[in-house]
């Protein structure tokens, strides 16, 4: 344990399961006071909460809550926010890592469905961070924000159209919002995943691309590291962000992948 996060306050979108619960359990190691994960699933929450507790159960006054919530929904991700301060008293670091994943190309793609992509990929993110960031400048305090984005914002597959459409703009609101808050010090980067072998890809890979068991051993057997990113190995580059130790870094949006935009083989 480095202790990055001693005494932090923050709460983790999609915190419940893959990346989010990651990053959860890597705040709890990193010495944080209190992690708030946030999803749909009571019985997802209570089997995250037993892990996350466990990597902060060795200090005093460590506390991890859930609060179940269906962001989608107009209202929720305000009340995220208040209830967080209404216990802790403050927020000192979010993380927005859920988000919207389902299949659709720039012809079949309803108007609900791109809906869906903008308002879980860009509203959600953007209540979250109005609330959070309010409260750091009442308190006239720093704080810390990550983003999850993707290596789509560059462009992404033909089926990914609305996902690729509202991640990008959700690397613009990173840069306005660093921008328009860097003087209250408040620090906020976008982290682009690449492939990323979690429970919840495998349940894309088999619904979307009708993928065998083996999908994973022939996906990462192509791959140039030969493997896909690990949801441990971003949560701690998520903690770095949030720490002091990513010193003066805002606005920054990070390619975390094994493979490089904008070059070719031939």
């Amino acid at each position: 344990m480095q202790q990055l996060l001693t005494g932090k306050i923050l709460i983790v979108t999609g915190g419940t399961q893959g990346l989010g619960r990651a990053v959860a359990e890597a705040a709890a190691r990193e010495d944080a006071a209190g992690v708030v994960i946030v999803g749909r699933s009571g019985e997802k929450a209570e089997v995250a909460l037993a892990a996350i507790r466990e990597h902060g159960s060795a200090r005093d006054g460590f506390e991890a809550r859930a609060i179940i919530a269906d962001l989608a929904v107009a209202g929720e991700a305000e009340r995220v926010v208040a209830e967080t301060i209404a216990h802790f008293g403050r927020v000192d670091s979010l993380v927005n890592a859920a988000g919207a994943t389902t299949r659709g190309t720039l012809l079949d793609t309803s108007r609900e469905l791109l809906q869906e992509h903008l308002n879980l990929n860009i509203t959600v993110p953007f209540m979250m961070m109005q609330g959070v960031v309010a409260d750091m400048r009442r308190r006239g305090v720093p704080g810390t924000i990550v983003n999850v984005i993707s290596m789509s914002m560059h462009g992404g597959q033909p089926y990914l159209a609305p996902y690729v459409a509202s991640k990008a703009g959700l690397a613009g609101l990173t840069k306005n919002a660093a921008f328009a808050h860097r003087f209250d010090r408040i620090r906020i980067n976008g982290l682009n995943i690449g492939w990323t072998a979690t429970p919840g890809e495998a349940i894309t890979q088999q619904t979307f691309h009708g993928a065998e068991d083996d999908w994973l051993e022939r996906a990462e057997a192509k791959q140039p590291m030969g493997k896909l990113g690990r949801p441990d190995e971003i949560a701690d580059a998520i903690v770095f962000l949030l720490s002091a130790r990513s010193g003066v870094v805002t606005g920054s949006i990070i390619d975390w992948d094994q493979n490089v935009p904008g070059a070719y083989d031939q």
